[in-house]
């Protein structure tokens, strides 16, 4: 589809991107480049109230927070708020029923959404413009291609996602004198993503006992990333901070901010610490890692995707739709601990060869 004709940049635009914590952290490159390149445009961003507790403080961006517990009534809500305004243009940036039935809400003479073979949930029913159809895309780039819609075609891969300073100074306090750190933010929001703990415990030992750093573990307060917690300080043998479930996002960040590497699988965290430019050991064999890994470090991705997809579903990746996961639970343990160990001595070592 050809890019929209536009003599002058939109006055105001809408962004409607609820979640994910990775998905919204990979739509703020998009909100940069806006910025940078079409600076006299007010933007609004319609987020959710976990998302934005990860952005609050972006400069320049008006958000609008829905609190999706509330069903209808968050709907509702986001209809009253926007009643009297209408924008130029509405970015629809999740497929998803939900997100379409909050778009309604939303009046815009202009409505971008995915091409018809993303737009899942009917969401092309919402939208009068679709981005280019180009189906084999990493999320992040998929996103770019909204601006490209009305002719803007560059790229700032930038996030500066704010953080106060009395949640730095407590990643300094946590971490304490300068030494390498590896953090561990073992779960996904998807338990059949997840590795496995004594596996994780494992790569503990190997970072403490060959490369003397410290190692702490990051994630939400929920059942399973609490037993995953005490599992891998169990077995692990070495020293680990454990800091799961006691962090706000905020913290959360400054941690990775702080962080030499992370190990995580396909989750948040992952691309969180890719926005403040902290290397990641990706642990993808459920989902594909060239759509999904983080962005900055494909070098250091283990990927056990293809062969998981074949053993499952008998397809080459080239053969697999491109969202295609891979939802068995022994799924993961495809990875190694050497697959993991291997990258975090090669990091290292590059790490010190250029310092």
């Amino acid at each position: 589809m050809r890019p929209v004709s536009i003599d002058t940049p939109p006055e105001t635009l809408c962004i409607l991107r609820l979640s994910a914590l990775g998905d919204v952290t990979h739509v703020v490159p998009v909100v940069r480049t806006l910025q940078r390149h079409w600076p006299a445009t007010r933007l609004t961003w319609i987020v959710g109230r976990t998302e934005h507790a990860l952005l609050e403080g972006l400069e320049g961006v008006e958000f609008v927070v829905v609190d999706k517990r509330a069903g209808l009534e968050a709907w509702r809500a986001l209809r009253r708020r926007l009643r009297s305004r209408r924008f130029d243009v509405l970015f629809h940036m999740q497929t998803s029923l939900r997100a379409s039935l909050y778009a309604t809400a939303v009046r815009a003479r202009l409505r971008v959404g995915f091409d018809r073979a993303r737009a899942r949930d009917l969401q092309w029913l919402f939208t009068n413009r679709r981005i280019a159809p180009k189906p084999r895309q990493h999320v992040l780039e998929s996103f770019f291609e909204f601006p490209a819609v009305l002719g803007l075609e560059a790229r700032e891969l930038r996030w500066d996602i704010p953080i106060p300073e009395a949640d730095r100074q407590w990643a300094r306090t946590v971490t304490g004198a300068r030494r390498p750190t590896l953090v561990i933010s073992p779960c996904s929001s998807f338990g059949y993503r997840n590795w496995l703990p004594e596996r994780y415990a494992a790569v503990a030992r190997h970072a403490v006992e060959r490369h003397a750093m410290q190692v702490v573990l990051s994630g939400g307060p929920s059942a399973i990333e609490r037993e995953y917690a005490e599992a891998i300080r169990r077995r692990a043998g070495v020293p680990v901070t454990d800091l799961v479930g006691r962090t706000s996002l905020k913290q959360a960040l400054a941690l990775l901010e702080r962080a030499t590497v992370l190990v995580a699988p396909d989750s948040g965290p992952a691309h969180m610490a890719t926005a403040v430019g902290t290397p990641v050991i990706g642990l993808y064999a459920s989902t594909n890692p060239d759509r999904a890994r983080p962005y900055r470090s494909a070098r250091w991705t283990v990927n056990r995707y293809p062969e998981a997809l074949q053993a499952e579903f008998g397809l080459r990746v080239e053969d697999a739709p491109w969202g295609k996961r891979v939802r068995a639970p022994h799924a993961m343990a495809r990875i190694t601990v050497e697959d993991v160990t291997r990258r975090l001595d090669r990091l290292l070592a590059a790490r010190e060869a250029t310092a």
